[in-house]
């Protein structure tokens, strides 16, 4: 398939700017693959799709607050500075705002306490900053920097995102996206879900700001995803490959679940223990080899995320979906409704 396979026009007024107020009472479509239709519910009547001893899987990586703002050594130029992902103790693959003024051996300056030396160039566009700074970056990060919302929320970040844009079992910090379906579940939700007998089984990938990047070649074979790090432990492999020897259903709980899974999976079709840097990238056609189910949101036009979904379903049946949902007002991206996919 093409890029020009994936585009489609979505209006303004469905891209979500705010959450729900209640994160399970969102809307929820439910496209049944054999069957090739829809039904339409909260997203707290999940449960209803879920039987005893099947796997629900989860990514509980934590978003951290990564924009921090600055200035320029000498210009005094106002700067932002998005941190992507930690190379080593100090060192940082970051964006920078704006990037034209912005070169290797300036000084950057956050704050009182914190700043950074840009130590080179990445092929994406970004920097490679060294900072100066001797005690716990992370907790001084936590303390000035602001939560990393998507490019296309055109707002700033409010005091109810650092709660809002974060998933309730997040705990592994590293993130500098959501996974956005998992901000659907409540603490109530997954107690419920666990005492009809369904396993909620964890793993980790955090989201980098791929997430959000548009594929731009035409040939999709030729587009490069963001490595992402990622680690399945042995004791959940061994939980998820116990539900798949029973027969029971794994969900996967969002497209980073999905890459995480499809990484590690066996030649035959069993999870294993793994960890490290994953750069797969799901598009049609594809063979599943370990996901049943798939809950997700709708995503942006010539996104992976969305080829990744077609996928798993079929790309047409996609497409219909996408087309009722915008019909029928959907709330679309990281604040938007639910899809289940059966």
């Amino acid at each position: 398939m093409k890029l020009s396979d994936f585009k489609y026009n979505l209006p303004d007024k469905l891209l979500s700017q705010y959450p729900c107020d209640k994160r399970d009472e969102s809307r929820m479509m439910v496209v049944n693959r054999e069957t090739a239709t829809f039904e339409e519910y909260l997203f707290k009547d999940i449960i209803n799709y879920l039987e005893n001893g099947d796997c629900l899987v989860i990514n509980e990586t934590k978003v951290f607050p990564a924009r921090l703002e600055g200035t320029k050594d000498k210009t005094d130029a106002r700067v932002e500075v998005f941190l992507l992902r930690e190379l080593e103790r100090g060192l940082w693959e970051v964006l920078v705002k704006p990037a034209r003024k912005v070169r290797v051996g300036n000084r950057l300056t956050i704050g009182k306490e914190l700043s950074c030396d840009v130590i080179d160039n990445t092929v994406s566009g970004g920097r490679v900053v060294r900072f100066n700074f001797d005690g716990d970056l992370y907790a001084m990060v936590d303390k000035i920097g602001k939560s990393p919302l998507p490019p296309y929320i055109k707002r700033e970040p409010e005091p109810m995102d650092k709660e809002r844009y974060q998933t309730v079992y997040a705990r592994v910090r590293g993130a500098v996206a959501a996974p956005t379906a998992g901000l659907h579940y409540t603490k109530e939700l997954l107690s419920r879900i666990e005492k009809k007998g369904i396993h909620i089984e964890p793993l980790v990938l955090h989201l980098g700001l791929g997430s959000f990047r548009p594929v731009v070649v035409e040939d999709l074979g030729r587009h490069k995803m963001d490595s992402e790090f990622y680690e399945i432990t042995k004791d959940i492999a061994e939980k998820i490959n116990e539900a798949k020897r029973n027969k029971n259903k794994i969900i996967a709980v969002g497209t980073s679940v999905v890459r995480a899974l499809e990484t590690s999976v066996t030649s035959e079709g069993w999870a294993k223990p793994s960890y490290g840097w994953t750069d797969k990238f799901i598009y049609p056609p594809y063979d599943f080899k370990i996901v049943d189910r798939l809950v997700t949101n709708f995503h942006l036009p010539n996104s992976t995320l969305l080829m990744l979904v077609s996928a798993f379903a079929g790309r047409d049946l996609v497409f219909k979906a996408y087309r009722k949902a915008i019909r029928e007002k959907y709330h679309f991206y990281s604040y938007g409704d639910a899809m289940l996919i059966i």
